[in-house]
Protein backbone atom coordinates (compact mmCIF):
# COMPACT_ATOMS: atom_id res chain seq x y z
CA UNK A 1 0.00 0.00 0.00
CA UNK A 2 1.38 3.23 -0.90
CA UNK A 3 -0.33 5.94 2.14
CA UNK A 4 0.61 9.33 0.08
CA UNK A 5 -1.16 7.74 -3.27
CA UNK A 6 -3.79 6.30 -0.96
CA UNK A 7 -4.47 9.92 1.24
CA UNK A 8 -4.42 11.84 -1.85
CA UNK A 9 -7.00 9.74 -3.40
CA UNK A 10 -9.33 10.07 -0.33
CA UNK A 11 -8.56 13.66 -0.10
CA UNK A 12 -9.77 14.53 -3.85
CA UNK A 13 -12.78 11.87 -3.03
CA UNK A 14 -13.61 14.36 0.09
CA UNK A 15 -13.05 17.48 -1.90
CA UNK A 16 -15.54 16.06 -4.17
CA UNK A 17 -18.71 14.67 -1.82
CA UNK A 18 -18.08 15.75 1.85
CA UNK A 19 -21.30 15.92 3.87
CA UNK A 20 -22.81 19.00 4.14
CA UNK A 21 -23.48 19.00 7.74
CA UNK A 22 -24.75 21.59 9.90
CA UNK A 23 -21.23 21.83 12.46
CA UNK A 24 -18.89 21.41 9.39
CA UNK A 25 -17.05 23.69 7.26
CA UNK A 26 -16.77 22.12 4.19
CA UNK A 27 -13.29 21.44 2.22
CA UNK A 28 -13.80 24.39 0.07
CA UNK A 29 -14.69 26.90 2.91
CA UNK A 30 -11.49 25.37 4.71
CA UNK A 31 -9.07 25.59 1.81
CA UNK A 32 -10.48 29.33 1.33
CA UNK A 33 -9.30 30.29 5.21
CA UNK A 34 -12.72 29.38 6.80
CA UNK A 35 -12.45 27.59 10.58
CA UNK A 36 -15.23 25.49 12.24
CA UNK A 37 -16.81 27.15 15.48
CA UNK A 38 -14.85 24.73 18.49
CA UNK A 39 -18.31 24.96 20.19
CA UNK A 40 -20.19 23.43 17.45
CA UNK A 41 -17.51 20.59 16.56
CA UNK A 42 -17.29 19.87 20.04
CA UNK A 43 -21.60 19.57 20.79
CA UNK A 44 -21.48 17.72 17.60
CA UNK A 45 -18.76 15.17 18.46
CA UNK A 46 -20.62 14.54 22.24
CA UNK A 47 -24.02 13.66 20.83
CA UNK A 48 -22.16 11.25 18.17
CA UNK A 49 -20.56 9.50 20.46
CA UNK A 50 -23.85 6.84 20.97
CA UNK A 51 -26.26 8.38 17.76
CA UNK A 52 -26.52 8.17 14.15
CA UNK A 53 -25.89 11.50 12.52
CA UNK A 54 -29.58 11.96 11.26
CA UNK A 55 -30.91 11.24 14.77
CA UNK A 56 -28.44 13.88 16.05
CA UNK A 57 -28.73 16.90 13.65
CA UNK A 58 -32.02 17.98 15.00
CA UNK A 59 -31.24 18.07 18.77
CA UNK A 60 -28.25 20.06 17.36
CA UNK A 61 -30.12 22.13 15.64
CA UNK A 62 -32.25 22.80 18.96
CA UNK A 63 -29.50 22.77 21.07
CA UNK A 64 -27.42 25.63 19.18
CA UNK A 65 -30.88 27.49 18.53
CA UNK A 66 -31.24 27.98 21.75
CA UNK A 67 -28.01 28.45 22.97
CA UNK A 68 -25.81 29.25 20.60
CA UNK A 69 -22.40 30.13 22.51
CA UNK A 70 -20.88 27.97 24.81
CA UNK A 71 -21.46 30.86 27.56
CA UNK A 72 -25.14 30.33 26.80
CA UNK A 73 -25.02 26.60 27.19
CA UNK A 74 -22.89 27.51 30.66
CA UNK A 75 -25.42 29.22 31.88
CA UNK A 76 -28.18 27.11 31.42
CA UNK A 77 -30.16 25.26 34.15
CA UNK A 78 -29.26 21.67 34.30
CA UNK A 79 -33.01 20.09 34.42
CA UNK A 80 -33.66 22.42 31.04
CA UNK A 81 -30.59 20.88 29.37
CA UNK A 82 -31.60 17.55 30.49
CA UNK A 83 -34.95 18.35 29.02
CA UNK A 84 -33.68 19.17 26.11
CA UNK A 85 -31.32 15.84 25.66
CA UNK A 86 -34.04 13.62 25.99
CA UNK A 87 -33.74 10.93 23.34
CA UNK A 88 -30.29 11.08 22.58
CA UNK A 89 -29.25 8.37 25.41
CA UNK A 90 -26.37 7.79 27.84
CA UNK A 91 -27.55 10.59 30.07
CA UNK A 92 -24.39 10.95 31.65
CA UNK A 93 -22.98 12.88 28.41
CA UNK A 94 -25.31 15.64 29.28
CA UNK A 95 -24.07 16.22 32.51
CA UNK A 96 -20.57 16.38 31.61
CA UNK A 97 -21.22 18.57 28.65
CA UNK A 98 -22.80 20.99 30.98
CA UNK A 99 -19.60 20.35 33.11
CA UNK A 100 -17.23 21.26 30.37
CA UNK A 101 -18.95 24.35 28.88
CA UNK A 102 -19.38 25.55 32.75
CA UNK A 103 -15.34 25.11 32.63
CA UNK A 104 -14.62 26.78 29.36
CA UNK A 105 -16.54 29.73 30.47
CA UNK A 106 -15.55 30.17 33.89
CA UNK A 107 -11.69 29.17 33.05
CA UNK A 108 -10.94 29.35 30.11
CA UNK A 109 -13.14 32.97 29.52
CA UNK A 110 -15.54 31.08 27.07
CA UNK A 111 -12.89 30.01 24.48
CA UNK A 112 -11.80 26.49 24.18
CA UNK A 113 -8.52 25.38 24.21
CA UNK A 114 -6.82 24.61 21.32
CA UNK A 115 -4.52 21.72 21.49
CA UNK A 116 -5.44 18.00 22.09
CA UNK A 117 -3.23 18.00 26.01
CA UNK A 118 -5.37 20.82 26.98
CA UNK A 119 -8.58 20.17 25.66
CA UNK A 120 -8.09 16.69 27.53
CA UNK A 121 -7.85 18.67 30.71
CA UNK A 122 -11.84 19.73 30.47
CA UNK A 123 -14.85 17.78 31.93
CA UNK A 124 -15.84 14.97 30.19
CA UNK A 125 -13.49 15.12 27.21
CA UNK A 126 -11.78 12.00 26.63
CA UNK A 127 -9.37 10.94 24.19
CA UNK A 128 -11.41 10.50 20.62
CA UNK A 129 -13.24 13.98 21.98
CA UNK A 130 -10.21 15.81 22.73
CA UNK A 131 -8.44 14.55 19.32
CA UNK A 132 -11.92 15.42 17.29
CA UNK A 133 -12.14 18.91 18.44
CA UNK A 134 -8.33 19.57 17.97
CA UNK A 135 -8.26 18.22 14.71
CA UNK A 136 -11.39 19.31 13.44
CA UNK A 137 -12.14 22.87 14.76
CA UNK A 138 -7.93 24.10 15.10
CA UNK A 139 -6.71 21.51 12.51
CA UNK A 140 -4.07 20.33 14.78
CA UNK A 141 -2.91 17.00 13.51
CA UNK A 142 -4.84 13.93 15.76
CA UNK A 143 -5.62 10.46 15.61
CA UNK A 144 -8.94 9.96 15.57
CA UNK A 145 -10.78 6.94 15.40
CA UNK A 146 -14.42 6.23 15.91
CA UNK A 147 -16.70 3.49 14.65
CA UNK A 148 -16.32 4.21 11.47
CA UNK A 149 -12.44 4.70 11.21
CA UNK A 150 -12.30 1.54 12.82
CA UNK A 151 -14.02 -0.14 9.91
CA UNK A 152 -12.28 1.45 7.37
CA UNK A 153 -8.71 0.95 8.88
CA UNK A 154 -9.66 -2.75 9.35
CA UNK A 155 -10.62 -3.08 6.20
CA UNK A 156 -7.57 -1.36 4.32
CA UNK A 157 -5.36 -3.38 5.70
CA UNK A 158 -7.68 -6.58 7.14
CA UNK A 159 -7.26 -6.89 10.56
CA UNK A 160 -7.48 -10.25 11.60
CA UNK A 161 -7.78 -9.21 15.56
CA UNK A 162 -11.32 -9.10 16.49
CA UNK A 163 -12.64 -6.06 18.23
CA UNK A 164 -12.20 -4.79 21.07
CA UNK A 165 -8.91 -6.46 21.02
CA UNK A 166 -7.63 -5.30 17.93
CA UNK A 167 -8.43 -1.24 18.76
CA UNK A 168 -5.00 -0.68 20.05
CA UNK A 169 -3.95 -1.98 16.42
CA UNK A 170 -6.51 -0.14 14.07
CA UNK A 171 -5.48 2.90 16.36
CA UNK A 172 -1.60 2.73 15.59
CA UNK A 173 -2.49 2.00 11.86
CA UNK A 174 -4.68 4.73 11.41
CA UNK A 175 -2.16 7.32 13.14
CA UNK A 176 0.46 5.61 10.67
CA UNK A 177 -1.94 8.12 8.17
CA UNK A 178 -1.71 11.13 10.05
CA UNK A 179 0.03 13.99 8.48
CA UNK A 180 0.63 17.69 9.20
CA UNK A 181 -1.05 18.59 5.65
CA UNK A 182 -4.89 18.83 6.15
CA UNK A 183 -5.19 16.79 9.40
CA UNK A 184 -8.61 18.18 9.92
CA UNK A 185 -10.19 17.26 6.28
CA UNK A 186 -8.24 14.15 6.25
CA UNK A 187 -10.07 13.16 9.53
CA UNK A 188 -13.42 13.87 8.38
CA UNK A 189 -13.05 12.46 4.67
CA UNK A 190 -12.03 9.34 6.82
CA UNK A 191 -14.97 9.32 8.42
CA UNK A 192 -17.27 10.17 5.70
CA UNK A 193 -16.06 7.19 4.01
CA UNK A 194 -17.21 4.77 6.43
CA UNK A 195 -20.55 7.05 6.76
CA UNK A 196 -20.97 6.77 2.98
CA UNK A 197 -19.20 4.03 1.18
CA UNK A 198 -17.70 1.69 3.68
CA UNK A 199 -20.88 0.95 5.93
CA UNK A 200 -21.09 -1.64 8.03
CA UNK A 201 -23.56 -4.05 5.93
CA UNK A 202 -22.83 -4.06 1.74
CA UNK A 203 -19.97 -1.68 1.05
CA UNK A 204 -20.16 0.15 -1.76
CA UNK A 205 -16.68 -1.15 -2.89
CA UNK A 206 -17.25 -0.38 -6.44
CA UNK A 207 -17.90 3.69 -5.78
CA UNK A 208 -15.04 3.93 -3.33
CA UNK A 209 -11.74 5.91 -3.87
CA UNK A 210 -9.25 3.59 -2.40
CA UNK A 211 -10.87 0.58 -3.04
CA UNK A 212 -7.60 -0.54 -4.84
CA UNK A 213 -5.82 -0.34 -1.61
CA UNK A 214 -8.28 -2.46 0.45
CA UNK A 215 -6.68 -5.56 1.32
CA UNK A 216 -10.45 -7.13 2.45
CA UNK A 217 -11.58 -5.88 -0.59
CA UNK A 218 -8.45 -8.15 -2.52
CA UNK A 219 -9.11 -10.97 -0.40
CA UNK A 220 -12.96 -11.15 -1.55
CA UNK A 221 -14.79 -10.61 1.87
CA UNK A 222 -14.87 -6.96 2.86
CA UNK A 223 -17.89 -6.94 4.96
CA UNK A 224 -16.55 -9.45 7.28
CA UNK A 225 -14.30 -6.96 8.48
CA UNK A 226 -13.48 -5.92 11.08
CA UNK A 227 -13.70 -9.12 12.87
CA UNK A 228 -16.04 -9.42 15.60
CA UNK A 229 -15.32 -11.44 19.26
CA UNK A 230 -18.94 -13.40 20.46
CA UNK A 231 -20.93 -10.99 22.98
CA UNK A 232 -21.70 -12.06 26.20
CA UNK A 233 -25.21 -12.07 26.75
CA UNK A 234 -26.73 -9.38 28.78
CA UNK A 235 -28.48 -9.88 31.53
CA UNK A 236 -32.00 -9.34 32.31
CA UNK A 237 -33.55 -7.33 35.44
CA UNK A 238 -37.02 -6.56 36.15
CA UNK A 239 -38.86 -3.63 37.88
CA UNK A 240 -41.72 -1.81 38.64
CA UNK A 241 -43.14 1.27 37.18
CA UNK A 242 -46.41 3.33 38.84
CA UNK A 243 -47.98 5.61 36.37
CA UNK A 244 -49.87 7.74 38.92
CA UNK A 245 -52.26 10.06 37.60
CA UNK A 246 -54.16 13.13 38.72
CA UNK A 247 -56.43 14.43 35.91
CA UNK A 248 -54.58 14.82 33.20
CA UNK A 249 -51.11 14.96 35.48
CA UNK A 250 -48.90 12.10 35.63
CA UNK A 251 -46.19 11.69 38.67
CA UNK A 252 -43.09 12.18 38.15
CA UNK A 253 -39.77 12.02 39.90
CA UNK A 254 -36.38 13.55 39.45
CA UNK A 255 -33.66 10.45 39.91
CA UNK A 256 -30.31 10.78 41.33
CA UNK A 257 -27.81 12.76 39.79
CA UNK A 258 -25.65 9.84 39.47
CA UNK A 259 -25.86 6.50 38.03
CA UNK A 260 -27.68 5.42 34.72
CA UNK A 261 -30.22 8.34 33.73
CA UNK A 262 -29.27 10.28 36.73
CA UNK A 263 -30.71 13.51 37.12
CA UNK A 264 -33.53 12.94 34.71
CA UNK A 265 -37.30 12.94 35.23
CA UNK A 266 -38.95 9.58 35.51
CA UNK A 267 -41.61 7.52 36.43
CA UNK A 268 -41.35 6.35 40.11
CA UNK A 269 -40.03 2.74 40.19
CA UNK A 270 -39.11 -0.50 42.15
CA UNK A 271 -35.68 -0.91 42.23
CA UNK A 272 -34.58 -3.18 39.29
CA UNK A 273 -33.34 -6.51 40.00
CA UNK A 274 -33.00 -10.05 38.64
CA UNK A 275 -36.02 -11.44 39.77
CA UNK A 276 -39.91 -10.53 38.58
CA UNK A 277 -41.68 -8.65 41.93
CA UNK A 278 -45.23 -10.15 43.39
CA UNK A 279 -48.01 -8.12 43.32
CA UNK A 280 -47.30 -8.15 47.15
CA UNK A 281 -43.91 -6.53 46.57
CA UNK A 282 -45.15 -4.32 44.13
CA UNK A 283 -47.55 -2.69 46.14
CA UNK A 284 -45.18 -2.33 48.82
CA UNK A 285 -42.83 -0.31 46.76
CA UNK A 286 -45.66 2.21 45.29
CA UNK A 287 -45.01 5.60 45.97
CA UNK A 288 -48.30 6.49 47.26
CA UNK A 289 -51.13 3.97 48.85
CA UNK A 290 -53.94 4.26 46.07
CA UNK A 291 -56.44 1.40 44.23
CA UNK A 292 -53.26 0.65 42.04
CA UNK A 293 -54.07 -2.04 38.85
CA UNK A 294 -51.70 -3.60 36.80
CA UNK A 295 -51.18 -1.69 32.90
CA UNK A 296 -49.14 -4.38 31.21
CA UNK A 297 -45.47 -4.38 30.87
CA UNK A 298 -42.60 -3.05 28.72
CA UNK A 299 -39.38 -4.09 27.60
CA UNK A 300 -36.02 -2.10 26.87
CA UNK A 301 -32.41 -2.88 25.97
CA UNK A 302 -29.57 -0.51 27.77
CA UNK A 303 -26.00 -1.40 27.01
CA UNK A 304 -25.20 -3.82 29.20
CA UNK A 305 -28.85 -5.29 30.33
CA UNK A 306 -31.65 -5.68 29.37
CA UNK A 307 -34.86 -4.60 30.99
CA UNK A 308 -38.86 -5.93 31.95
CA UNK A 309 -40.95 -3.31 33.61
CA UNK A 310 -44.14 -4.39 35.03
CA UNK A 311 -46.86 -1.14 35.39
CA UNK A 312 -49.23 -0.13 38.01
CA UNK A 313 -51.10 2.18 37.01
CA UNK A 314 -53.74 4.74 39.60
CA UNK A 315 -55.27 7.36 40.03
CA UNK A 316 -54.60 9.76 43.00
CA UNK A 317 -52.08 12.20 45.03
CA UNK A 318 -48.77 11.74 46.64
CA UNK A 319 -46.67 14.59 48.41
CA UNK A 320 -43.00 15.52 46.24
CA UNK A 321 -44.03 14.08 43.12
CA UNK A 322 -43.37 16.38 40.13
CA UNK A 323 -46.79 16.67 38.29
CA UNK A 324 -46.67 17.29 34.45
CA UNK A 325 -49.20 17.02 31.78
CA UNK A 326 -49.64 13.97 29.81
CA UNK A 327 -48.82 16.72 26.54
CA UNK A 328 -45.05 17.17 28.57
CA UNK A 329 -43.86 13.59 29.01
CA UNK A 330 -42.10 13.66 25.20
CA UNK A 331 -38.98 15.33 27.10
CA UNK A 332 -38.69 11.64 29.15
CA UNK A 333 -36.02 9.19 28.25
CA UNK A 334 -36.97 6.89 25.95
CA UNK A 335 -37.25 3.91 28.92
CA UNK A 336 -40.04 5.88 30.57
CA UNK A 337 -42.03 7.23 27.77
CA UNK A 338 -42.88 4.22 26.13
CA UNK A 339 -43.67 3.11 30.33
CA UNK A 340 -45.79 6.12 30.65
CA UNK A 341 -48.06 5.74 27.49
CA UNK A 342 -48.06 2.04 27.53
CA UNK A 343 -49.81 2.79 31.37
CA UNK A 344 -51.78 5.46 30.44
CA UNK A 345 -53.04 3.33 27.48
CA UNK A 346 -53.48 -0.07 29.04
CA UNK A 347 -55.36 -1.21 32.36
CA UNK A 348 -55.62 -5.09 32.37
Amino acid sequence: MDPELLRARLLAWYDANARDLPWRVGPAAHAAGARADPYRVWLSEVMLQQTTVPHAIPYFLRFTARWPQVGDLAGAADGEVMAAWAGLGYYARARNLLACARAVAKDHGGVFPDTEAELRKLPGLGPYTAAAVAVIAFDRPANVVDGNVERVVARLFAVESPLPEAKPQLKALAADLVRDARPGDWAQALMDLGAVICRPRQPLCARCPVAAHCAALAAGAPETYPRRSAKAERPHRFGVAYVLTRGDEVALVRRPPKGLLGGMLALPTSDWRAGRWTEAEALCAAPARAAWRAAGEVAHGFTHFTLTLQLLRAEGDAEGMIWTPRRGLDALPSVFLKAARAGLSNLV
